[in-house]
């Protein structure tokens, strides 16, 4: 077991983020207990991707196997996707429509709830062997969870007194879900990529404005992102989820000019042959061509330009996770805009022209902090410390990766003192000794 006294925070506000909880594996057993197991809601398909009786789709939240089902009454389950006889891996493929699930070793079958309802050589044969007497089908079923539903996401969670999922997303996070799902959408494809690093690091990333106007080249360039534009974050009253836009026509112009003088990110002698890769088709009043809604702990739904998508982290140690990207668009979206979605999903991925340096900055930050690093420490300071405001109207900011460190910090016991919570739910860190 991991105490607290193991790891040094300088810092009781959360401004400062000792290196050792990237790096060991007993952190990473306790998140998967105490995070992904615990009270919490876990992002784990779109509805649209099950939309049929019998569709099914198998997922992880955290290191677990998950599947999730839509059952002839078409309502949703979700079970832990193995054999409650041996462990085996009971659905082996990605997604698909089933009556029931056969588990390839032994041939136990269990129903689209995760109710075993069959099993061979359940009394033996002529007599002999067979299970005892005392065994019943239905003391052996599958590990099932909660399962709900918002707007057409839908999440799990293995405990029983997780707060409601409407409380979970709180109402910030929900207004943002309204907009972006006010349709029913379809899906267009699937991309997905392994990063030798920990998830926190990713998730850090999402939270962190800071970097997204300074490491993503092609969005300063072509005018996406730039720290001279108008933009904004607004969190969860607990700071455990956060939103970031960019209005990239609202821009100081001069200011743009100056700020990126001394650096190579303004380039303005580059041009795009197919400047649609970049276009905005305003769909929703908001002129927000860059939005992004990061959801504790494992999802963000996106909006880039006019690609739309959700981005599931999937860990798979301590030091590597799997990003599973879910794109889609709208059912009447027409021919120009479906191709336009296509064609700007370019733009992230693995190898998109944007988060393509998300995948190598987070191998990066991996290889630098890898080692024994009792006293060493990240610095999370830009925009201030003491208060995490829950609302933010500029860019260069990291309060919400101090948000992010402090609900961490409140579910695994592992961390600071985490002070008290100031009126309007902003909290105020306790004073640094």
């Amino acid at each position: 077991m991991v105490h607290p006294q193991a790891y040094q925070w300088p810092e009781k506000d959360f401004s400062r983020v000792p290196y050792s909880v990237f790096v060991d594996p007993e952190i990473f057993t306790i998140e998967q207990e105490r995070i992904f197991h615990g009270p919490v809601w876990s992002y784990a398909c779109l509805e649209a991707e099950i939309a049929n009786p019998g569709d099914f789709l198998t997922t992880y939240i955290g290191d677990t196997p998950v599947v999730v089902v839509r059952a002839d009454d078409r309502s949703l389950h979700a079970f832990v996707n193995r054999c409650a006889h041996r462990g085996t891996l009971l659905v082996r493929s990605t997604h698909g429509n089933a009556r029931d699930f056969t588990c390839v070793y032994h041939h136990w079958c269990y129903d689209q709830r995760g109710k075993l309802i069959g099993i061979p050589f359940l009394r033996g044969l002529k007599g002999k062997g067979g299970m005892p007497p005392e065994f019943k089908l239905g003391d052996h079923s599958l590990r099932t969870l909660r399962t709900a539903a918002y707007r057409g996401v839908v999440f799990v969670t293995f405990r029983d007194d997780t707060e409601s999922l409407h409380d979970y997303l709180d109402s910030p996070m929900r207004r943002y879900l309204d907009d972006i799902f006010a349709k029913p959408i379809e899906i267009i494809g699937y991309v997905r990529q392994r990063i030798p690093c920990n998830w926190k690091l990713y998730y850090e990333n999402l939270l962190d404005d800071y970097h997204g106007v300074l490491l993503h080249k092609f969005l300063v360039t072509f005018g996406l992102s730039r720290a001279t534009q108008k933009g904004g974050s607004e969190m969860d009253r607990r700071a455990r989820h956060r939103i970031v836009y960019v209005i990239p026509s609202e821009e100081d112009t001069v200011g743009t000019q100056q700020g990126y003088a001394e650096t190579t990110l303004l380039d303005e002698g580059l041009y795009l042959r197919d400047p649609s890769i970049n276009e905005y088709r305003e769909e929703m009043n908001d002129r927000r061509a860059v939005l992004l809604c990061a959801f504790f702990p494992n999802l963000l739904v996106q909006r880039l330009s006019n690609t739309l998508a959700t981005r599931q982290i999937r860990p798979r140690s301590a030091k590597e996770y799997e990003l599973y990207w879910t794109f889609f668009g709208y059912a009447d979206d027409d021919p120009a805009m479906q191709l336009l979605r296509k064609k700007q999903i370019n733009l992230v991925g693995p190898g998109g022209l944007v988060s393509m340096e998300d995948g190598e900055a987070g191998r990066l930050l991996q290889l630098g902090i890898n080692g024994d690093f009792a006293d060493a420490h990240s610095i999370l300071a830009m925009g201030g410390r003491g208060e995490i405001p829950l609302v933010g109207h500029d860019l260069l900011t990291e309060s919400s990766v101090r948000g992010f460190w402090r609900y961490w910090c409140d579910l695994t016991g592992i961390g600071p003192q985490t002070g008290i919570s100031a009126p309007g739910g902003v909290h105020r860190a306790a004073a640094a000794e």
